[in-house]
């Protein structure tokens, strides 16, 4: 076999894109830093603390793309103590946040219900911002059989 300049090129061009492909550019997952950043972030720098949220989540997924979670927090909805909004994040997740919600009085409890994806085993965290600028929290760690984001 000849090789012509041309087939050199052509071969050069797609060793380096074979290459290339291999390569990663960035981790597909959040790190626990981006998670506990994103929940700064939401409080405003305030810690949360135990108590009031309860998050509910299975032990084991069977499969991550559809993970029932449900939040609840204890609160009258009135005065300084109405919950503003929840947020539920996923620290393994390449997002870690997946749901935010947000409550008025009219609300009438501070109750939210939904289906969630995730991508590996790993925490689920439920965050809830007050009135008053307290915050709270409560984290399950859920076990999950097959990946809901590609894994």
């Amino acid at each position: 076999m000849q090789l012509t300049r041309r087939n050199v090129l052509g071969l050069s061009v797609g060793a380096a894109a074979f290459t290339l492909a291999g390569v990663r550019v960035g981790p597909a997952n959040a790190a626990a830093d981006a998670t506990q950043k994103a929940i700064m972030d939401f409080t405003g720098g305030t810690a949360p603390a135990e108590g009031k949220v309860t998050l509910t989540a299975p032990e084991i997924a069977e499969n991550g793309n559809t993970v029932p979670v449900s939040v609840s927090v204890d609160s009258a909805m009135a005065g300084d103590d109405l919950v503003d909004s929840i947020i539920v994040f996923a620290d393994g997740n390449p997002n870690p946040a997946v749901a935010t919600f947000h409550f008025t009085e009219m609300s009438g409890a501070a109750l939210a219900t939904t289906r969630i994806r995730l991508a590996k085993t790993q925490d689920v965290i439920a965050v809830a911002k007050m009135k008053d600028g307290s915050v709270f929290m409560d984290t399950k760690q859920v076990k999950v059989t097959i990946g809901g984001c590609g894994g």
